[in-house]
């Protein structure tokens, strides 16, 4: 490909590589971490009122309605929330806002991988902190660091793909630490079983929590995430949208985010089933001699002791079953398995029996 037109600096950019979205029959797809359950009727009911009329117009630039569903909901002012298109929208929007400096950024070694995509395409270095032999964030070695040293810390918790979540004592010591620079607690996972960091929004102004209704809302298809935030972070935040996309949310998506949350029996509901189909799964890996990491997501993260996580990998998809398997060290041999409904569950299972007999 000739890339002479392109600007300096982007053919040495390695973008951010999704899950696998394949078209294969019968697939049992548990590769990317959605929702085995669709969303709420109540969600189906606003899209659809939503769509009658009026797209023919702007949305609503700052999500009014949406900002005030979600700052009731998290027990926050108006101006402490911010919505994007997507977490991931989000994330980069903090980053260009708080982390462009002449200093390196904290994140585990081991962790969502478009932090250091977003790392390099910003220019921020990215000073990665090892996980510890169990593959868990080791505050301990995020205070052995000069607070004054850094641009500032991104943690997700729980962590991905690890699954490990970190209690909320762990990220307070971090928040205290580095009390001068932003520490972002990326939440996408924390409705399966983790405490939010929102609790302690108010104690800390260099707080800012991101969350996304792609999972435990079960809104991947429509791209919404928020940030929660003292109102001088959402600021910067909104600085940047506005330079960037003054319309990030379409009329749909923020009827269907609005909904999502007023709809809270269904919710509880359906994260429920997930964490009780979690468990049935990781024991069912356990008695199959998988290592399986505790986890606080909806998915779990397992390695065999006697099979490599790329054959594995392979073998299932050969049976039509999608995980995922990420060619790194230390996890190389780890799969990544979406929990989905008892049948979706039931099929892994018996495929990995195939396999492993």
């Amino acid at each position: 490909m000739d890339s002479v037109f392109w600007s300096d600096g982007i053919a040495q950019l390695h973008p951010y590589v999704p899950g696998e979205q394949p078209k294969i029959a019968n697939l049992v797809k548990l590769n990317t971490n959605e929702n085995p359950f669709g969303p709420s009727p109540k969600v189906m009911a606003a899209i659809a009122q939503a769509a009658q009329s009026g797209l023919q117009l702007y949305p609503d630039p700052q999500s009014s309605q949406l900002l005030d569903a979600l700052a009731q909901y998290h027990e926050v002012h108006e101006s402490q929330v911010f919505v994007g298109n997507g977490s991931d929208e989000v994330l980069a929007h903090a980053f260009r806002a708080f982390f462009v400096k002449q200093k390196p950024l904290l994140i585990p070694d081991i962790s969502y991988s478009f932090y250091t995509v977003y790392g390099a395409l910003f220019g921020i270095e990215c000073q990665k902190v090892a996980l510890d032999d169990g593959l868990r964030v080791n505050i301990d070695d995020y205070l052995a660091i000069d607070p004054s040293s850094v641009a500032g810390v991104v943690i997700a918790n729980p962590n991905a793909p690890t699954g490990v979540a970190l209690p909320l004592f762990e990220l307070e010591r971090v928040l205290q630490h580095f009390s001068q620079t932003v520490v972002l607690i990326d939440e996408a996972y924390v409705d399966f079983g983790a405490d939010s960091a929102r609790a302690l929004l108010n104690q800390y102004p260099n707080l800012l929590v991101v969350q996304t209704l792609s999972k435990s809302r079960s809104l991947a298809g429509l791209r919404i995430g928020f940030a929660l935030g003292s109102a001088t972070l959402i600021d910067g935040l909104v600085r940047v949208k506005d330079s960037f996309n003054s319309y990030p949310l379409d009329k749909v998506a923020q009827a269907a985010a609005i909904a999502a949350f007023e709809d809270e029996a269904y919710f509880q509901e359906c994260r429920a089933a997930v964490m009780a189909q979690r468990d049935v799964v990781t024991a069912a890996l356990q008695a199959r001699g998988f290592e399986v990491l505790p986890s606080a997501t909806n998915f779990v993260f397992a390695c065999h002791p006697q099979h490599q996580g790329k054959e594995l990998l392979a073998a299932l998809r050969e049976r039509a079953v999608l995980v995922r398997q990420f060619e790194k060290p230390r996890i190389a041999d780890f799969l990544r398995i979406t929990i989905g409904t008892a049948e979706q569950n039931q099929a892994l299972l018996t495929a990995l029996d195939g396999i492993l007999a």
